[in-house]
């Protein structure tokens, strides 16, 4: 017999997608604006503040580094949160948090007020960045929706270095680099607070017994995806991958320059990593519609192996490194995507953000420190090839996990709740 559909149940779902509307809509501003002030304008910024700061890049660019681990460390803090209250007071206040560390930065005098700053910009990065916005999407979408509004958010987001880096340009060259940080976190402060404040949901209270449930719920799914194979199989792969996709991003202009490439081509074709990586996440979203998940980031990451394992002998031609990046960028941004999609799908959404914060950790660890061993491994050999063959590797590796995690579900069943029966 049909299933018949309610003028009730209609309006109950048509709200539920008016409302994912909004928060989509919110995040993919939010995000945008958030990556480029919070994050990528410091490169801009680089040069100007060595010399005020009379420090050297290394020590300036430390800060950064501590940025990073600072928002590795507080991700599990984050995610619990989010669990139990949901991201609106989070997020908003974590805007407020960024806007003002933004604002502190604008006024360091050495190296130590940098470091302060960034550690406070790392936390706020944390509440308010792609995880924080990955499990805002998750608990407002439906297991049919949630691709294609995690691909909304990180296709637009995808664009924020584009905007923000000459933005960033344009104004320091302008106004100086403090009065240009200046600018930028009012503007954030302006739009991300009020975005945060009136479209992401907050969780609805329940009477002490329900929540009581709730948090009885949350702590055996968690513990349930911690127990079990195939979650830290996919640790490893988005571990192993984003360490690999951390050093060819820090150095491959460096490797193409080496190779006798103009510095103007070597950038142009690093910039090509940053479209593919928009155009990988639709392929891929796709994709998705038609096959598993994980079959698709798996044959992705394998493509990304055969890429840079060919780097080395075809990338002295400009023809074959342009070709090689193109392959190797179609994955760039695939693991972002595919690694909410991928932990929904396997452990539901009751306590995802803190299950995705017990993968975030080591993951974003690996990519702060991955690029340094690649430079060390580097002056050591006095090439990047052995680098480029353990690239390759890795990106392989990451594919077989991904293979591998693709077991039988948890055998608790009734332990968590299934993506396909969430809301």
């Amino acid at each position: 017999m049909p299933a018949v559909t309610t003028p009730a149940a209609a309006s109950h779902e048509a709200g539920g997608r008016h409302r994912l509307r909004s928060v989509v809509a919110a995040l993919t501003v939010t995000q945008t604006i958030g990556y480029g002030v919070l994050y990528y304008v410091f490169s801009v910024f680089l040069a100007p503040m060595t010399a005020d700061l009379h420090a050297s890049p290394a020590a300036v660019t430390g800060a950064l580094t501590v940025a990073v681990l600072t928002t590795a460390a507080a991700a599990v803090p984050v995610g619990r949160w989010l669990d139990r209250r949901g991201g609106r007071s989070l997020m908003t206040f974590g805007s407020l948090l960024g806007a003002g560390a933004v604002l502190a930065w604008s006024q360091v005098t050495d190296v130590r007020q940098l470091y302060a700053v960034f550690t406070v910009l790392g936390i706020a990065s944390a509440m308010v960045l792609y995880e924080a916005a990955f499990a805002v999407v998750v608990a407002t979408s439906t297991a049919s929706q949630r691709a294609g509004a995690l691909l909304a958010v990180t296709v637009v987001a995808g664009f924020a270095s584009t905007i923000f880096l000459p933005l960033a340009a344009g104004l320091q060259e302008r106004h100086g680099w403090r009065t240009t940080l200046v600018i930028l976190a009012l503007g954030y402060c302006a739009i991300a607070v009020p975005l945060h404040a009136l479209a992401v949901p907050a969780r609805p209270r329940r009477a002490a017994a329900a929540a009581a449930v709730d948090r009885t719920a949350r702590r055996a799914a968690v513990r349930a995806a911690l127990r079990h194979r195939g979650f830290w199989l996919l640790t490893a792969a988005f571990v192993i991958h984003g360490s690999a996709v951390a050093v060819v991003s820090v150095h491959l202009i460096t490797y193409l320059t080496g190779r006798g490439h103009p510095a103007a081509f070597a950038a142009t074709v690093a910039g090509l990593l940053g479209v593919m990586s928009v155009t990988g996440r639709i392929v891929t979203t796709g994709l998705t519609r038609r096959r598993s998940t994980a079959a698709v980031t798996a044959a992705v990451f394998a493509i990304q192996a055969a890429a840079a394992a060919a780097l080395p002998a075809f990338g002295g031609s400009r023809t074959g490194a342009i070709c090689c990046v193109v392959l190797f960028g179609t994955g760039f941004g695939v693991g972002t995507i595919a690694r909410p999609a991928l932990l929904a799908q396997r452990y539901g959404t009751t306590g995802y953000a803190t299950i995705a914060a017990a993968l975030t950790l080591p993951t974003t660890v690996a990519k702060a420190f991955a690029p340094l061993a690649a430079a060390a491994l580097y002056l050591t050999a006095g090439t990047y090839t052995p680098v480029l063959a353990l690239v390759g590797a890795a990106c392989a590796v990451a594919a077989a996990c991904l293979i591998l995690a693709v077991a039988p579900a948890l055998p608790s069943a009734g332990a968590t709740v299934r993506a396909d029966t969430a809301a």
